[in-house]
């Protein structure tokens, strides 16, 4: 059954680099204000938290619009990631007009001025700004890293049935349905648990969640992503595995948190 582990694009024997691209070490300068923003990411959720710290960086405003970001050599080694997730993280940013892609010998990644914020984004601010986030999502994920852990000690032939469909249902759905795949499945697991005060408690959780999962864009990287761990998940229930089905859902909590994070601070 699938397990979590270091994601296959970090490499684990590259020392984060300091802001002027040196790996650390004795002698070397004292570290420069990336460092204090970019981290190593952890495993199972490269993309997710690499998009969080460089939209961090960009909002502290470390880099001013105009200027030009680190190289990708510089950043990957910072993150920990391969170019290649660093290249999506960095197409999620020009696809919400936040950098721009020049070529040439003093190309590169350029900082984008902000724009001003779109109509009803006021309305949406103002709803996120009633919520506590962090608090939702530390609810979230103990409710549901506790409903899969429950599954796993046992279900009925009946509710296996009902977790592979909905899980199936989720692959098969299309980009504009797949929210609401999505939450039909964690409310299967959720309502699978045997506690009914848990299933009642995730679907007022959910409800909020979905209400920051609305402020922030589809990506299809990240839904890729969620869907390997949605399979890990079920696969670790049926397998009769608490442990690993606990293990599986923090960590896709953690993706969906470290997405939010960057895009609603």
């Amino acid at each position: 059954m699938a397990t979590s582990g270091r994601a296959d694009d970090t490499r684990p024997g590259v020392r984060a680099a300091g802001a002027d691209g040196v790996t650390g070490g004795a002698g070397d300068p004292a570290p420069g204000p990336l460092d204090s923003v970019l981290r190593p990411v952890r495993a199972g959720n490269g993309f997710e938290e690499a998009l969080e710290q460089v939209l961090q960086l960009l909002r502290l405003g470390l880099v001013p619009p105009g200027e030009r970001l680190p190289s990708e050599r510089e950043l990957s080694q910072h993150l920990r990631i391969s170019r290649v997730t660093l290249r999506e993280v960095l197409k999620v940013l020009q696809d919400q007009n936040m950098v721009e892609s020049r070529r040439g010998r003093y190309g590169g990644t350029f900082v984008l001025p902000r724009t001003a914020a779109p109509d009803g984004s006021g309305e949406l601010r103002r709803r996120i700004a009633a919520v506590d986030v962090e608090d939702t999502l530390r609810f979230r994920e103990v409710l549901e890293a506790g409903a899969a852990g429950l599954c796993a000690e046992g279900l009925t032939a009946d509710g296996e049935t009902r977790l592979r469909g909905a899980l199936d249902a989720t692959q098969g759905a299309r980009l504009e349905d797949y929210r609401r795949q999505d939450t039909l499945l964690h409310l299967a697991l959720a309502e699978l648990s045997g506690s009914r005060t848990l299933a009642a408690q995730y679907a007022a959780v959910r409800a909020t969640l979905n209400e920051l999962l609305d402020g922030i864009p589809l990506l299809v990287r990240n839904l890729e992503h969620s869907q390997q761990q949605h399979a890990a998940v079920v696969e670790a229930v049926l397998d009769r595995d608490p442990d690993a089905a606990r293990e599986m859902m923090r960590e896709h909590c953690g993706g969906t948190a470290a997405l939010l994070r960057g895009f609603l601070a």
